[in-house]
């Protein structure tokens, strides 16, 4: 299932800056737009695996899912 996420996206100087809005510390700095915007997903990806196998360990062994949309 692929979601859609919003990347706000600036240039400072000599780099493009950038924050993904929906998830708090995935932000990143690269010389070209293309760039900023490969290794925002590649941190976002990142990000969000680190957080399921936290919330995995976190929750032992027995735990359920739901999903909830919003």
């Amino acid at each position: 299932m692929g979601r859609d996420f919003t990347a706000v996206i600036k240039r400072d100087g000599d780099w493009w800056i950038g924050w993904i809005e929906e998830v708090p510390g995935v932000n990143c700095q690269e010389r070209t737009r293309e760039e900023l915007l490969e290794s925002l997903r590649v941190t976002l990806a990142e990000a969000i695996e680190l957080n399921r196998k936290e919330a995995r360990e976190a929750a032992g062994e027995e735990f359920t899912e739901a999903t909830i949309g919003v």
